[in-house]
């Protein structure tokens, strides 16, 4: 019997809406029950030791209704955008502290192979709609409009990334601190009928990769690409490659060429790659669902390049920003503004040929304002950098430039791709985990550089975003000899 894949059957479009109505309701309850099982309100409480105290989760209650509210974001071409953040973005949603959402976030690599990745999906297709008339989506980046920098296309590619969002917070103001809980995290599975309980996510070896200039083989340079499918059903907690393809010169359905990976959404003519089959066989990559950008919207600028990452977030690009983390975000803007996007199934610290498993997921959160009046004394006081707590381990976020909007002027989008550096960033992170130590733990200056030496593990959190990241973790039961 036909399922919806066979253009021959004469009931083929009935057979074809059926399957996309069953998918987009198993969708659906497959994140309801998700939710439900993770306990709702209940499991949010972290293990061990909470940067938030039950003095502080109090205060925060009192900004709360008495009821908390469930939210669903769908992403399509109207609740997304694409490759930029916005103070004056109007939100898609407005939702109270407390509340639950379940918001859609999918990856800007979905044309690699748009047959296993968007055709069929009504929410994909609106996004990815390139005709000879007019895109789904027309801005891509903070560039111009016009694409008068380079002639990629509107928005000339400064900024990469699908958002979903922006999300409105009540009461969120300046100086105020939001507390977002991952609740749990599912691959979108793929609407074609031909790959029922499969996911699939791209991962480009591309130009901006750190890989990209130190090359051993021929062609160089050159950028390839690595198409990998995940278990949907998450029965299996391992991608497999499917193929990879080098990268040839595309023509956009404007007409405009893209010899290299340089504008989001391009689609793949496959007619002109050679698909190498078999690769990487027995590996298996282990899957950690997560999100690459989590951001609120920034005051400095109108439009912000999604790439680089900042004070408010953003494309932090950290794995373990997954299910049963929690991250603090400062709040810049009225309303926070905070969007969802570049999912990743997979990756490893420090990103390095420039992209992840880039896979399209769903996410449910929590989301809990702290008001910058409860937060004296507390270890949110005066927060001004992306903070993450799991279970076990806090982790402080540095970057090059922790706040390059601020610190390099009205160039800052474009200075901020030459000035990068390791160094910056292990020295940013350094400093916040000092600071994290002296106000948090009370201890001297003295006490807390010994204690990074000995007890704080630093790592590469990414290479390939502008401002280049570090990440320092210190595990929570290093405190557990005495009252924290």
């Amino acid at each position: 019997m036909c399922a919806g894949d066979d253009k021959n059957c004469p009931d083929f479009e009935m057979h074809h809406r059926q399957f996309k109505e069953t998918l987009d309701r198993e969708r659906r309850s497959f994140l309801r029950s998700s939710f439900a099982a993770a306990g709702g309100a209940a499991a949010m409480t972290a293990g061990g030791i909470s940067l938030v105290t039950p003095k502080m989760a109090a205060a925060a209650e009192k900004h709360q209704p008495a009821q908390r509210a469930y939210h669903h974001l769908p992403a399509n071409a109207d609740t997304v955008h694409w490759g930029y953040f916005s103070k004056s973005l109007k939100p898609r949603v407005e939702i109270n502290s407390g509340d639950f959402i379940t918001i859609e976030a999918l990856t800007h690599h979905a044309n690699d192979d748009a047959e296993r990745m968007v055709k069929g999906d009504p929410g994909v297709e609106s996004v990815y709609l390139w005709t000879k008339e007019k895109k789904g989506v027309n801005r891509r980046g903070a560039g111009p409009m016009d694409a008068s920098l380079f002639g990629r296309g509107a928005g000339e590619g400064l900024g990469v990334h699908i958002c979903t969002g922006p999300v409105f917070v009540r009461g969120a103001e300046e100086g105020d601190v939001l507390e977002l809980r991952i609740i749990d995290v599912a691959p979108r599975p793929s609407a074609n009928p031909k790959y029922s309980g499969k996911a699939f996510g791209s991962n480009a070896a591309a130009s901006w990769g750190f890989h990209y200039k130190d090359l051993l083989t021929e062609p160089k340079p050159r950028e390839v690409v690595t198409i990998y499918e995940v278990d949907a059903t998450g029965e299996r907690n391992w991608a497999r490659a499917v193929y990879n393809f080098t990268w040839t010169p595309q023509t956009d359905p404007f007409g405009v060429v893209h010899k290299t990976i340089d504008y989001p959404g391009v689609p793949v003519d496959h007619s002109t790659v050679k698909e190498n089959h078999g690769i990487l066989k027995n590996v298996r990559i282990p899957v950690r669902p997560h999100f690459g950008v989590i951001g609120l919207a920034p005051k400095e600028a109108e439009f912000v390049d999604s790439i680089p990452p900042s004070y408010t977030g953003g494309n932090i690009d950290n794995w373990r920003i997954g299910k049963g983390a929690t991250m603090y975000y400062p709040v810049a803007v009225e309303g926070g503004l905070l969007s969802v996007g570049d999912s990743h199934a997979s990756q490893g610290d420090s990103e390095l040929c420039g992209t992840a498993i880039e896979c399209s997921l769903n996410g449910t959160f929590q989301i809990i304002l702290h008001k910058k009046a409860d937060l004296a004394g507390t270890a949110l006081e005066a927060l001004d950098y992306p903070m993450l707590e799991t279970q076990d381990e806090w982790l402080v976020h540095g970057f090059s430039y922790a706040n390059y909007l601020s610190e390099l002027g009205s160039s800052a989008q474009t200075e901020i791709y030459k000035k990068s550096s390791v160094d910056l960033a292990l020295r940013d992170a350094f400093r916040k985990m000092r600071k994290f130590l002296m106000t948090t733990k009370k201890l001297t200056e003295d006490e807390a550089i010994s204690l990074i030496s000995l007890g704080v593990d630093f790592g590469v959190t990414q290479v390939v975003d502008g401002n280049w990241g570090v990440h320092a973790v210190i595990r929570k039961d290093i405190f557990a000899g005495g009252d924290s």
